[in-house]
């Protein structure tokens, strides 16, 4: 993800000299070197004397550490500090900071890999104005954005966007089998089963009609869709999908909680 945010920020024409990237392994700092021409290094107060704010993206597990370890140099500078990190709160981030922090806590998704996801923002009462507007521009280089008021519901959000390729994968996968099954080549069954995704959902995208009227539209009485739909519904596939994101939801609750 940290790799996709600096691929996004060049492409949306952020200046190369205004990063500065930190990894403990040498070869993900030469590929970052070598790929995108910024400054790397192996120091995280490096980063922290030399910016304005600091995204962490690191593994949750390793988070509390991290700051720990930095946290000096914060105290000294006093960056505002932007986690992609999923589950740990912005208590916990300014706990193990030494206190006092501007936070914004982010969760991003797969598709900004193609500078096609959707990240959702909380900023806590520290945060000023312009440094939400600052951190939304730099999101904002790998797809869309949104702020929500509680941060509470970052847990919702991670259910729905954050899980929710995997959900679409799934259905794509389903789909593709099914095709398979019929008779179909693999390569076919995945362009057509892609495809229709792709399709489908530009087409929601961009409609001023809702997904259920879109649906309609495609289901002709007596038809074709109709006959698959009849069998999704029989099979509560729709209350599974629900049930399912409820889980998610409840996953990510729990995880919150082991960060504090």
């Amino acid at each position: 993800m940290a790799r996709s945010l600096v691929g996004g920020l060049l492409s949306n024409q952020f200046d190369q000299s205004s990063i500065i990237v930190s990894d403990p392994i040498l070869q993900a700092r030469q590929y970052v070197s070598d790929h995108f021409k910024v400054s790397v290094t192996a120091d995280n107060n490096k980063v922290i004397e030399n910016s304005a704010s600091v995204i962490l993206a690191v593994k949750p597990q390793v988070m509390k550490q991290v700051l720990q370890d930095a946290q000096q140099s914060l105290r000294q500078h006093h960056p505002l500090l932007i986690s992609i990190a999923a589950g740990i709160t912005t208590d916990s981030i300014d706990a193990w900071s030494g206190g006092g922090y501007a936070i914004i806590r982010v969760m991003p998704n797969t598709p900004a890999l193609i500078q096609k996801g959707i990240s959702a923002l909380y900023a806590n009462e520290r945060v000023s104005a312009d440094q939400q507007q600052h951190t939304e521009s730099i999101l904002s280089a790998v797809g869309k954005t949104v702020w929500v008021d509680e941060e509470s519901k970052l847990d919702d959000v991670t259910a729905v966007s954050g899980s929710g390729p995997a959900y679409f994968f799934y259905l794509i996968e389903a789909v593709q089998a099914g095709a398979e099954k019929l008779g179909l080549d693999t390569e076919v069954a995945k362009l057509l089963a892609t495809e229709t995704a792709v399709g489908s959902a530009l087409l929601a995208q961009q409609s001023t009609d809702s997904p259920a009227t879109l649906r309609k539209q495609v289901t002709s009485p007596g038809g074709t869709t109709e006959a698959a739909l009849n069998v999704l519904e029989s099979a509560g596939v729709k209350d599974t999908f629900i049930q399912a994101i409820a889980a998610a939801k409840n996953r990510a609750v729990e995880m919150s909680k082991y960060s504090d």
